[in-house]
């Protein structure tokens, strides 16, 4: 299994606010976090740093080895960093800090991951990209009750407003999921930097191309900016070989 993780500022912004790292346990399993921080001042900076260093701080004391045992971790510690980070928001200074939150570990062949937000977990497979996530946003929320159409949603003025975060003060509601990997796949973790610069199709033809995985997230980062690089760009991507499980 081999794993690239970068981030850019993008053409627009002055700071950049996503953060992302890779953690690996006791028992030598892969926990990657990426996060996308909103908030004011530097709160953004903070709340999505603070939420992938504790969770990582937390997972690698773990033995953890098992998908059951994973889903159970998410469920206690997601809500835990919750209100952690809620409750550091109630400070004037960091009003309105969340994340976004992407959160995969990989058990032999399995990919176990819990979502948050409208950063997005992909399958690139053969040549054809899936997306694994549903963005936790107004817009497309809009979109599944038929009240837009998907050529609305690209253009919407409510696309940044998202319905669930890391610091919100209602307990959080995870999507979790679950995929077996084949020799060959790749996953692609990602803040909305991305996709919302470049296409699926875009994606798959880099991720596919005949370039070294570190050149790939390069290239998606570059192709974002080149697009016009509207927000910070983060992507994590990992190349699963069976010969070599984590």
């Amino acid at each position: 299994m081999e794993i690239s993780l970068l981030t850019d500022v993008g053409q627009k912004r002055t700071n950049n606010q996503d953060y992302a790292n890779l953690f690996v346990n006791r028992a030598g399993k892969t926990l990657i976090i990426l996060a996308d921080g909103m908030g004011g001042h530097r709160a953004g900076n903070i709340a999505s740093e603070m939420a992938v260093t504790d969770l990582g701080a937390a997972w690698v004391d773990t033995q953890i080895d098992s998908v059951n045992q994973v889903r159970e971790w998410f469920a206690e510690n997601l809500e835990e960093e919750n209100q952690r980070i809620h409750q550091f928001g109630q400070d004037e200074e960091y009003k309105g800090m969340g994340t976004t939150l992407e959160a995969l570990a990989i058990i032999d062949n399995q990919a176990i991951y819990a979502h948050i937000g409208d950063s997005r977990i992909g399958l690139i497979r053969g040549d054809e990209y899936r997306q694994l996530t549903n963005d936790h946003s107004l817009v497309n929320a809009l979109l599944k009750a038929g009240q837009i159409t998907p050529e609305e949603a690209e253009r919407h003025p409510q696309k940044n407003i998202i319905t669930q975060s890391i610091g919100q003060k209602d307990e959080v509601q995870p999507d979790y999921g679950m995929i077996t990997l084949e020799d060959g796949d790749y996953l692609l973790l990602n803040s909305d930097g991305l996709t919302n610069m470049i296409s699926d199709s875009e994606i798959c033809d880099i991720v596919t191309s005949d370039i070294s995985l570190s050149e790939k997230t390069e290239t998606l980062i570059r192709f974002a900016n080149n697009a016009g690089g509207l927000d910070n760009i983060t992507v994590a991507l990992v190349r699963f070989d069976k010969e070599d499980k984590a």
